[in-house]
């Protein structure tokens, strides 16, 4: 009976070419759009992980009431014995000492005398001791724009548009004046080794990229850090997973009322990242579910359409003697083939479009240059497993319940009105 059904919507073009072109529109945008929504989702945790807050950060009680003012002063100490401490509760995690500090970039002209001026922040990341880690984490090498990656003592990468904007060059030599851990004034002379863009303006803006060890001489921050970071090797963020880890390192020093002892914090619990997340989940499930059940109207009208321009063939059959659970369950069967053949259309089309947005993007950096938002301005899509299949739900439901709702019909048909219809 399959095979007859098939053959005969293939064949009737007028009775199945645009229910299965409204299906696989409704499947494609549906797939498109939970992608899109996907790829911003991942986006947005990559990109402050990978930058900032890790998937857990290990930071001292007093630095953690105070850190939008990155206060050097409560920075971890004894970071050596902390990370060796992180390993052993949790040895598939990496670790990784990171120092967040902020300065004045100095530029000298030939003479010694200041030229230009800039205001920085700055990550002092393990750049020549473990490269391959933190290049990686923060793909440094893609985001260079001239120059190199620091390969020796005393090198920093600098924001391109920093650079331009106060005419840095590479190898030029460049001053940068702060505060030490101690409360003193720091000079440290670095060269410019490359400039880079991040896409991700927050960054772009004014940021340098220095080594941990030369940053650590720089700031007087001997075997200290601000911020110990933890990320799981697949870079797969955890919530829940990470939530527990931090309340079973947390809860070994709740007794103590140090301000200086290590305190870990899951991304979520981060700049309100928690809250932010949950919405953009409720947004993106709302837009998905509104926009899929829009979708699931239209093609369940559609179907109730077709159902009723077919009155007279379904008569036909009727007054033939074809018992009225046959035509019914037959008419099911075809709504069925068709959610099913349009479905498999829209997929694989949204699929390949996803694919297209995953790999290039859409650019926003103009509408984001103002941007606080550690994200992106380079959109993307992600494509999952759910992709894959969220397209077949509205494709296969809407026609089958317009059919069904259109069939009730063929129950109320009388065999007068039958005839009555053919004599016309």
């Amino acid at each position: 009976m399959i095979i007859f059904l098939l053959k005969g919507i293939l064949r009737d073009r007028s009775r199945s070419l645009f229910p299965i072109m409204m299906v696989a529109a409704g499947s494609l945008l549906v797939v498109l759009l939970y992608s899109w929504m996907n790829g911003m989702f991942d986006d947005l945790i990559q990109t402050n992980a990978r930058f900032d807050t890790g998937h857990v950060k290990v930071v001292t009680r007093a630095y953690w009431e105070l850190r939008d003012q990155t206060p050097l002063d409560l920075a971890l100490l004894d970071t050596a014995r902390t990370k060796q401490e992180l390993t052993r509760l949790d040895p598939d995690l990496i670790w990784l000492e990171r120092i967040r500090f902020g300065g004045l970039i100095d530029v000298p002209d030939e003479q010694g005398q200041t030229r230009a001026q800039g205001t920085v922040i700055g990550l002092a990341v393990d750049l020549l001791e473990n490269p391959e880690t933190e290049t990686r984490l923060l793909n440094i090498d893609a985001a260079i724009v001239q120059g190199q990656v620091p390969r020796r003592k005393s090198e920093i990468v600098i924001s391109d548009e920093f650079a331009q904007r106060i005419n840095i060059r590479i190898g030029d030599q460049v001053t940068l004046i702060g505060a030490t851990m101690y409360g003193a004034m720091a000079m440290t002379n670095f060269r410019i080794a490359g400039t880079v863009r991040f896409g991700i303006p927050p960054l772009d803006r004014g940021c340098i990229i220095a080594d941990l060890a030369d940053v650590r001489q720089a700031l007087d921050m001997a075997d200290a850090a601000t911020e110990i970071v933890g990320f799981s090797g697949s870079m797969f963020y955890d919530d829940q997973a990470m939530i527990r880890l931090s309340e079973r390192f947390n809860k070994t020093r709740l007794a103590r009322t140090d301000d200086f002892e290590p305190f870990m914090v899951p991304l979520s619990a981060q700049y309100d990242l928690g809250e932010f997340l949950a919405l953009v989940r409720i947004f993106g499930a709302i837009i998905v579910s509104v926009f899929g059940s829009v979708m699931a109207l239209v093609l369940w009208n559609s179907g109730l359409m077709n159902g009723i321009r077919r009155y007279g063939e379904i008569g036909v059959r009727l007054a033939m003697g074809e018992p009225k659970s046959t035509v019914y369950r037959r008419m099911l069967f075809e709504s069925l083939i068709i959610g099913l053949i349009g479905s498999v259309i829209g997929t694989l089309i949204g699929l390949a479009l996803a694919y297209l947005l995953e790999v290039y993007g859409l650019d926003f950096s103009s509408t984001m240059q103002q941007s606080q938002i550690m994200m992106s301005t380079v959109l993307r899509a992600r494509v999952t497993g759910w992709s894959y299949l969220i397209g077949f739900f509205p494709g296969l439901i809407a026609p089958f319940l317009g059919t069904a709702l259109a069939g009730i019909g063929i129950y109320k048909r009388q065999t007068a009105q039958l005839f009555k219809e053919l004599e016309v």
